[in-house]
């Protein structure tokens, strides 16, 4: 089956009431775990790469891969560009063949977000490429995104219907209390779907995207502790929340950190236990199949896209 837009993909979920889930890519198993559990569930798919994803893997080899994944299934893939830094990024992942792109003007001024965002949704469009824009800031880090929590802040309802009306974008990540990286929340877990009702309100045919909203299952901090690694206090968005916000009205849900616990965790735990282990195969293909267990959970248990495909 051909790479596809997110287009009907959100249309669908717009109409179901269930999210899709938008998992980071990296390498090869990253690939083949999500898109086999995907094809397990009969569920569609986004596989998203950030800059740096793409800085690190090379993008002709992250469009190869997704080619071959998309050749061996017959359940709709899109390649997303996650955190697109500017015009200029987001235009070579568009070029490359990529069906959709994040331009995050988040960190500008309402109106310079609206001015950048409008500039690439017109050379998508163009394209007959989708744009996924982003109002609001979550705090947290993720590869070159960096805020700090004093510079978070929500995403207004009533700017957001303006900020679509003007832009164009045909959907748009906002800012409810979710945050990236592995420590999410300090003390309870909450998100402000007061403040999702109003923008669906607003926005009702814009899809929205949440970003931040790995669970960090305890299970895989677990398992990297337990095999040497440092993440003490590691918090994300319980299950219940994201399934919550599934039904709710969000039809997109980022999901990055689960992934690198899931991978890094098997690794180390190849690495304690048979420690004469150096083929990459003995240690990958574990790795692979944990990322393919995490996803797995996610579309069936959490976000409800099993069989929507």
């Amino acid at each position: 089956m051909p790479i596809v837009s997110t287009k009907e993909m959100f249309e669908k979920s717009m109409k179901e009431g269930f999210a899709i889930g938008a998992f980071n890519i990296n390498n090869m198993e990253i690939i083949q775990g999500i898109v086999d559990a995907a094809s397990s569930q009969n569920s569609p798919v986004i596989l998203q790469a950030s800059s740096g994803a793409i800085k690190y893997a090379r993008i002709n080899y992250l469009m190869k891969m997704v080619e071959a994944a998309a050749e061996e299934t017959n359940i709709p893939i899109a390649i997303h560009l996650d955190h697109g830094p500017d015009f200029e990024t987001c235009k070579k992942c568009i070029d490359a063949g990529f069906t959709s792109v994040m331009i995050d003007g988040s960190k500008y001024s309402f109106e310079e977000n609206i001015e950048i965002t409008k500039k690439v949704v017109e050379y998508a469009h163009s394209k007959g490429v989708v744009v996924e824009a982003e109002l609001g800031q979550l705090a947290g880090i993720e590869d070159d995104v960096n805020v700090s929590n004093e510079d978070a802040k929500y995403t207004d309802p009533m700017q957001a219907k303006e900020f679509v009306e003007r832009t164009g974008c045909d959907s748009l990540a906002i800012a409810i209390g979710t945050s990236h990286g592995a420590y999410k929340f300090k003390g309870e877990a909450k998100l402000r779907f007061d403040i999702l009702d109003e923008i669906k309100k607003e926005i009702p045919n814009t899809p929205i995207v949440l970003h931040g909203a790995s669970t960090v299952i305890p299970e895989l901090v677990k398992m990297c502790n337990k095999y040497g690694a440092e993440i003490p206090g590691a918090k994300g968005v319980p299950d219940e929340i994201l399934r919550e916000a599934s039904v709710r009205g969000v039809s997109k849900i980022n999901v990055d950190t689960d992934l690198r616990l899931a991978m890094t965790g098997s690794i180390r735990k190849v690495f304690s236990e048979e420690p004469s282990t150096f083929d990459p195969r003995k240690y990958l293909e574990p790795a692979r199949e944990k990322v393919r267990e995490t996803v797995e959970h996610k579309i069936r248990d959490v976000f409800g896209s099993s069989n929507k495909a």
